[in-house]
């Protein structure tokens, strides 16, 4: 019963990892913020992965998804420490998360609850062409504690994605090792049906 809870446990946190994650991409994607896109579509191939191991009983694929879960641990740590500013990072002049590729900002930044936006003219001489300066005002929440929310939830889901699949790797590892404690080492082993014979050997008896 056990097992069986656990191993539904842990297809349900890696549902929910999907459709936690799958709003978090289209939100990067309008935020043209690149190299969360492409976390957040190794986390998708993993969790299904792990999702598939876990309904086929395939400890192997549950064990990547665990090692992966260290890893993605640790990615949203540190976009936690880029948005809160932490040690020498900059959200404001880095642009890690796009590659230094475009100067794109998180998607939540204009779109946020409450915010409004509001467009400066002219334009500073450094602004890019293709780029409009703008101010934005009255947000009830700011769009970096919104992203901190999104990879905090996601640290919440992969801890408990942790537990889970080692909790499942170790009923699966258990249940395989008496299963061949029973078929495998019987001391009498196995012995095919033997033939019996229909003749009777008699004793011959030799008069002198």
């Amino acid at each position: 019963m056990g097992y069986c809870n656990g191993r539904c446990t842990l297809i349900f946190i890696c549902g929910m990892q999907l459709v936690c994650v799958l709003e978090r991409q289209i939100f990067d994607f309008l935020g043209y913020q690149w190299a969360p896109i492409l976390a957040n579509f190794v986390h998708i191939i993993i969790v299904i992965l792990g999702l598939f191991g876990t309904i086929q009983y395939r400890p192997r694929y549950i064990k990547g998804y665990a090692v992966w879960l260290i890893l993605w641990v640790t990615w949203n740590v540190f976009v936690i420490c880029f948005y809160l500013e932490a040690g020498n990072l900059s959200k404001e002049t880095d642009l890690i998360l796009t590659f230094n590729i475009s100067m794109h900002r998180s998607w939540w930044m204009e779109n946020g609850p409450g915010c409004t936006v509001t467009s400066v003219t002219p334009a500073p001489d450094w602004a890019p062409e293709d780029h409009r300066y703008i101010t934005v005002s009255g947000c009830f929440l700011e769009y970096q504690y919104i992203e901190v929310a999104h990879s905090s939830l996601q640290i919440v889901l992969a801890l408990a994605g942790f537990i889970y699949a080692c909790y499942v790797v170790k009923c699966i590892t258990e249940e395989e090792d008496s299963f061949d404690f029973i078929g495998g080492f019987d001391s009498y082993g196995y012995q095919g049906p033997q033939k019996t014979s229909h003749l009777q050997l008699q004793p011959m008896y030799m008069s002198k």
